[in-house]
């Protein structure tokens, strides 16, 4: 409670702040420095949303590493002084249910979405959009997160992982067959592999579209085995969280064809992030998973490198034995970078209320993010975005090249690799 002030008090108390504050003489509400935390600054509400229990691909981990990010936060004091509030949506993989989350969003008033994922980028962006929402770090999904002006989005999105992973098996592969969603967005995905594998004057991969939400893909393994042929043919599949049940009716075809005192397939498999993953492989069987000598392109550095320590730590202590939090998840490590990017953002205002329009001015400004290793830094002016067609607003053109050896994601070459002239090339 605020007690009145007698002339003999302020004078005292007007001393004392002069002294102790380096001429600071004004005072707000009850004895709180302008601009000072201490109770002051307005609580942050943000959401993040993912489909859960669906039959096509699922992202528990997003929304839950999201929470796990704001125990963290809050308990160190908040974001600059603000508490963090996070919401979270289940979108339901339909459009439906990204519609029903964004408009949540905008009623409850978020500032921003956050480290989300969804297909249906038609059907949240234009709530958002409407109300001035930033979307910040999506999934990279949605067609729509990369040419939105509220979207920014921190990874290249499949459209990087796709040409890339053309890339490399261009050096590995003589013919390659392509099993994806027969869906709008799976429709690209053969351009962007034929992109990546012309870097080596490769013919175009066989494309086999498949439904995403199968559960079996018998017939559209055979034909992806037999068009990749024999030795140095390769099958990529790039299905979510169907990418699995697609290798195991893979792995059940009759007649496999296998090396001399090994139990590898002459056509060597392949897939990218988030279709495969370190979870995927430990529970298919870690080193006797069928993914073992799999080719696997991603965004990020391996999920034993060293940058993603801070992260570890924070699921570690934050996490509660929640093991929907799996910091080896291309959905958490996603959500973790996007939340990173919030963060940095919200401190470079130092402001007692933030709303969704400073945030997406600040981003708009160049206020450069840097990532601790995880991506290059990022930063979303007009001229560090590729201006792909429908990706025009990809900042982040590098991918990682990684092999599954002894049921392990490791590096398979240091480093980056930029894509970005490989996305450019797609038709």
């Amino acid at each position: 409670m605020c007690m009145p002030m007698t002339g003999r008090r302020l004078t005292s108390l007007l001393a004392y702040v002069t002294t102790a504050a380096a001429g600071a003489s004004l005072l707000t509400g009850c004895g709180v420095l302008p601009g000072a935390t201490g109770g002051s600054r307005e609580p942050v509400t943000v959401m993040t949303w993912a489909p859960d229990q669906t039959r096509a691909t699922n992202m528990p981990g997003m929304p839950a590493m999201a929470q796990t990010y704001a125990r963290w936060v809050n308990a160190q004091g908040g974001i600059d002084g603000h508490e963090l509030r996070v919401l979270t949506c289940n979108e339901q993989n339909t459009s439906a249910g990204a519609a029903a989350c964004a408009r949540r969003a905008v009623r409850e008033k978020a500032v921003a979405v956050v480290g989300s994922y969804s297909q249906n980028g038609r059907a949240f962006m234009a709530p958002l959009e409407a109300a001035g929402i930033p979307y910040i770090g999506g999934y990279g999904i949605a067609e729509d997160e990369f040419t939105s002006p509220l979207s920014y989005p921190v990874n290249g999105g499949v459209a990087s992982l796709v040409a890339g992973h053309g890339m490399q098996l261009a050096g590995s592969c003589d013919r390659v067959s392509l099993v994806r969603p027969d869906t709008t967005a799976g429709d690209r995905l053969p351009e962007l592999l034929d992109s990546g594998l012309r870097k080596a004057s490769h013919r175009g991969a066989v494309d086999i579209p498949a439904l995403e939400d199968a559960a079996e893909y018998t017939e559209q393994a055979d034909r992806a085995r037999s068009r990749a042929g024999g030795e140095k043919g390769c099958v990529t599949a790039v299905l979510g969280e169907r990418t699995q049940t697609f290798f195991d009716s893979f792995r059940r075809l009759p007649g496999r064809q296998e090396e001399k005192g090994d139990d590898k397939e002459a056509v060597r498999i392949s897939s990218v992030l988030g279709s495969v993953d370190q979870p995927v492989i430990d529970r298919t069987g870690g080193p006797h998973s069928p993914f073992e000598g799999a080719f696997v392109t991603g965004w990020y550095p391996e999920a034993g490198d060293k940058s993603w320590a801070p992260m570890r730590k924070v699921i570690q202590e934050y996490a509660f034995a929640d093991n929907r939090v799996d910091p080896a998840d291309a959905g958490v490590q996603t959500t973790w970078i996007a939340y990173t990017v919030l963060k940095e953002v919200i401190e470079s205002l130092r402001q007692d209320t933030v709303t969704a329009e400073q945030i997406s001015h600040a981003l708009d400004r160049g206020e450069r993010i840097d990532t601790g290793g995880l991506t290059p830094s990022l930063r979303w002016k007009y001229e560090d975005m590729l201006g792909a067609p429908g990706f025009t607003r990809i900042v982040n053109r590098e991918v990682t090249f990684q092999v599954v050896r002894q049921g392990r994601l490791v590096a398979q070459r240091p480093g980056f690799v930029d894509v970005g002239e490989t996305v450019l090339s797609a038709p």
